[in-house]
């Protein structure tokens, strides 16, 4: 027999006492070599232990099946099908167990048939589902056994059928049909049921489907800080006081909390507020914003509760929804709250109390779900002190307050700023990007910004607007000098008249200078600035004035 043609066959039989004694054996169990092995008890105990063992001689690979029988124990001995599975009874000591198990498994029924396409096995639990006696179905037909079978169809074409649902017995099952080949040949196939039924296949959907929405929601997130970070990184500027305003926007964004935004105009407030927003669970709604100092007195309510169709002369026909109910969901950005009106505060004061808005010429009140976010380059402390501010409402919007910087106090940004200006404003334009002199970084250093990161961006713009040869250089800014003026300051004690002036205009201009350093040393606040000197506020305002500083 070529090695091709081979088959699985018994190759001999032999039987042992009760003793292990061996008594008869015929074919191959005759060899010499293999009765020495069937004759020692203890060899035949292992084999009775195992089931099926290999037997590997020179000339043969065999498979032994050993099992007890009246009086002693028959060892059956087949040739080996293949490499894997010797390998497989060599190398696992309870092979045989788990054949059985595979053979039995009532989750895990299974049929075979053969070439013929009649069936050579039948799970137990398989025949019991059919109501079939052991061994009832072994040699039919497939069709005429199991209930809208395709195994003969997978016997034919020798493609393989993964995860079909068969109905049986008024019954939906999950199985999976694989033809089984011999040297290339179809030989039979196999057919599994790998669920008892649908119900199993949809909780493990069910149970795929969660994990994906747990996934969905990771990447939502993800790009949620993605597109926050993308907002944050608008904030140019690698200063330390810049890095800490970034810092404090990651920590703050997420709690659902009112921050107000305390900063000289011209610090980018705006781009904090939208950083906060964007980096919130409140990303996919609107962020509403308000000047609250453009707000006109007789239009207030209007603008922020909306009105009803026909509330006034010149309403909408549809009626409109005001800022708050735009904002639901999303967050409202009050901008220069410091220089809301007192009657205006009141009516805010409301709404952030009850979240409740209700419509000019309406009787239908609304609950809002918003975030409140507020910016003001006022000293809002001293307001409430003055009577230009409520104190309840100041408690309201200030549980976190972020403190920009002014430009003074990070110069080193400025390399930065004027780079991103020029790539802007090249877009802008449609324009190449500017060669930048290292000079001109520099000269802007050594100016005083008191419009802060605003007047920068005017100044580069115009620069940037009449630079004729693709490459600004301090030239191009120099004829800005004016422009770029501070403001009025207290004069230094270093100049001549405090050299040689009299007593009088020394201790003025020492005084001068000492409000002057107090001011830069607490970043414009005048309640601190008053504390350090050791004077009233009042005072210190006074002194401001006189001095041409802005007491505000």
């Amino acid at each position: 027999m070529s090695e091709k043609d081979r088959t699985i066959s018994i190759q001999g039989v032999a039987v042992n006492d009760s003793e292990g004694g061996l008594l008869w054996s015929f074919g191959i169990a005759t060899d010499p070599r293999i009765e020495e092995m069937l004759d020692d008890e203890e060899w035949i105990q292992e084999a009775i232990a195992a089931r099926m063992r290999p037997i590997l001689l020179t000339d043969h690979k065999l498979i032994a099946i050993t099992s007890e029988i009246a009086g002693g124990y028959l060892t059956v001995l087949s040739d080996s099908a293949s490499d894997v599975v010797m390998n497989f009874i060599l190398n696992v000591p309870f092979a045989y167990d788990i054949l059985n198990h595979i053979l039995t498994d009532p989750y895990d029924a299974m049929a075979v048939v053969d070439a013929k396409e009649k069936v050579a096995f039948i799970s137990p639990i398989h025949e019991k589902f059919f109501g079939m006696h052991n061994g009832e179905g072994v040699g039919k037909n497939v069709r005429d056994v199991i209930e809208n079978t395709r195994l003969h169809k997978v016997v034919r074409t020798g493609i393989a059928e993964v995860g079909q649902i068969q109905h049986m017995q008024g019954n939906e099952r999950v199985v999976s049909r694989h033809p089984i080949r011999r040297d290339g040949k179809v030989v039979g196939a196999i057919g599994r049921v790998m669920f008892k039924g649908p119900q199993q296949l949809e909780a493990m959907s069910k149970r795929i489907h969660d994990l994906e929405s747990e996934i969905a929601v990771y990447k939502k997130e993800t790009r949620q800080k993605v597109k926050g970070e993308e907002f944050l990184d608008m904030i140019i500027g690698q200063s330390l006081a810049i890095q800490s305003v970034r810092e404090q926007i990651r920590k703050i964004a997420p709690l659902d909390i009112p921050v107000l935004i305390q900063g000289e105009s011209g610090t980018g407030k705006e781009l904090v507020a939208q950083a906060l927003h964007m980096m919130s669970a409140r990303q996919s709604g609107r962020l509403v914003t308000i000047n609250a100092a453009a707000l006109p007195e007789t239009l207030v309510e209007s603008e922020l509760f909306g009105y009803e169709a026909g509330s006034f002369t010149g309403a909408d026909r549809k009626g409109r929804p005001g800022k708050f109910e735009q904002a639901d969901k999303g967050t409202i950005f009050l901008d220069e709250i410091g220089d809301m009106a007192l009657d205006t505060q009141s009516k805010l004061l409301r709404v952030l109390q009850d979240r409740i808005v209700e419509r000019v010429g309406g009787d239908k009140p609304k609950h809002v779900d918003f975030r409140l976010c507020s910016a003001t380059n006022r000293d809002l402390e001293t307001f409430v002190e003055e009577g230009r501010f409520r104190l309840d409402l100041f408690y309201r919007i200030s549980p976190v307050v972020i403190v920009l910087p002014g430009l003074e106090e990070r110069l080193e940004d400025i390399p930065l700023l004027i780079n991103h200006f020029a790539a802007d404003l090249a877009k802008q334009y449609n324009r190449p990007v500017p060669e930048i002199d290292p000079d001109v970084h520099s000269f802007l250093m050594e100016q005083d910004w008191p419009g802060n990161i605003r007047q920068l961006r005017h100044v580069m713009e115009r620069a940037f607007v009449f630079c004729e040869t693709g490459r600004m250089s301090v030239a191009d800014f120099q004829s800005q000098q004016a422009s770029m003026k501070p403001a009025r300051k207290v004069a230094s004690v270093t100049s001549p008249q405090a050299k040689t002036g009299s007593l009088k205009d020394n201790l003025e201009e020492l005084e001068a200078k000492l409000i002057n350093d107090a001011i830069i040393r607490f970043k414009g606040n005048k309640k601190k600035a008053a504390e350090h000197l050791g004077v009233s506020r009042s005072y210190l305002y006074k002194k401001l004035e006189a001095l041409g500083g802005d007491p505000d």
